[in-house]
């Protein structure tokens, strides 16, 4: 018997939780198709408004992104304090220039409280959450970057423009 996959109370989501589309996606802020598919999933939003709701978790892989971890948990961080989206945007937007040192300098363009983000950092409290998102992961038999689930379902597609774009829309009954 497999897992359900549901979205919970303590997910971060863009858009409204009871939208006829939840989207949930197992991501790596340092994955190239993680950033290649963030674009698409904000387009179909804005032109399906309310229908669609984003999740994101954490599925750092590590062995192919040395900083995964830690910036999975710098967004939980800006995300304790209101701010996960506009770090998970500001994260994928900077990727390529993404190093431990200018880490803190993207919660400071948020203008978060810089003391408590390096404490929550440094002393890793927001690891168990990254930890427990990569396990069901794990678990759902998603070991790449991006895994999305629509309404619960795996979508085993490419994660380029038109094919997301399809399932999505297959998924809304759209087409």
């Amino acid at each position: 018997m497999s897992e359900a996959v549901s979205m919970t109370d303590d997910d971060h989501v863009r858009g409204p939780r009871e939208a006829q589309l939840v989207v949930i996606e197992y991501g790596d802020f340092q994955c190239p198709y993680c950033a290649r598919a963030r674009p698409t999933l904000l387009r179909l939003q804005r032109r399906h408004g309310d229908r669609i709701a984003l999740v994101y978790r954490h599925l750092p892989l590590e062995h192919l992104h040395p900083l995964a971890e830690l910036v999975a948990e710098a967004a939980e961080a800006a995300g304790a304090q209101g701010k996960f989206w506009e770090m998970h945007d500001l994260l994928f937007e900077h990727q390529q220039q993404l190093n431990s040192a200018n880490v803190p300098l993207l919660a400071q363009e948020l203008g978060l409280d810089a003391q408590r983000f390096m404490e929550e950092l440094q002393n890793r409290v927001h690891c168990d959450k990254v930890h427990a998102h990569a396990e069901q992961a794990a678990r759902l038999g998603a070991s790449q970057t991006p895994s999305f689930f629509l309404n619960g379902e795996r979508y085993e597609g490419d994660s380029d423009y038109d094919s997301l774009t399809a399932a999505v829309e297959r998924a809304l009954g759209a087409r």
